[in-house]
């Protein structure tokens, strides 16, 4: 895969994972993992691009005695959700474009 599209696609991934709750390193990747694998090494790096981009907010706070950062989408992180979704129904036509082009091909 492209590594610049999945590099979009996993920033996106990261910001549904906490669009509903705000949430942590650890959280993210074991909602993430069913669908993909994510390493923390590859995580951080995002969160801290999201952050820079204004995506999303960092909090730190105590946990079990040990500093945590939460995590929390921001109005424009929801926005960039949000152009997600059609930017994908158009990524979609695409490939039903391709596979109807690759399945007559296999007519043939």
């Amino acid at each position: 895969m492209d590594i610049q599209l999945k590099r979009g696609l996993l920033e996106v991934c990261v910001l549904a994972a906490i669009k509903k709750q705000d949430s942590y390193g650890y959280r993210i990747i074991k909602e993430i993992k069913p669908y993909l694998e994510i390493s923390e090494s590859t995580l951080y790096p995002i969160l801290r691009r999201l952050e820079s981009a204004k995506l999303l907010t960092v909090r730190t706070a105590e946990h079990q005695g040990r500093l945590r950062k939460y995590y929390r989408i921001t109005p424009l992180g929801q926005k960039r959700l949000e152009a997600f979704r059609e930017e994908w129904r158009e990524i979609l036509s695409i490939y039903q474009f391709i596979a109807r082009e690759e399945a007559s091909d296999d007519e043939a």
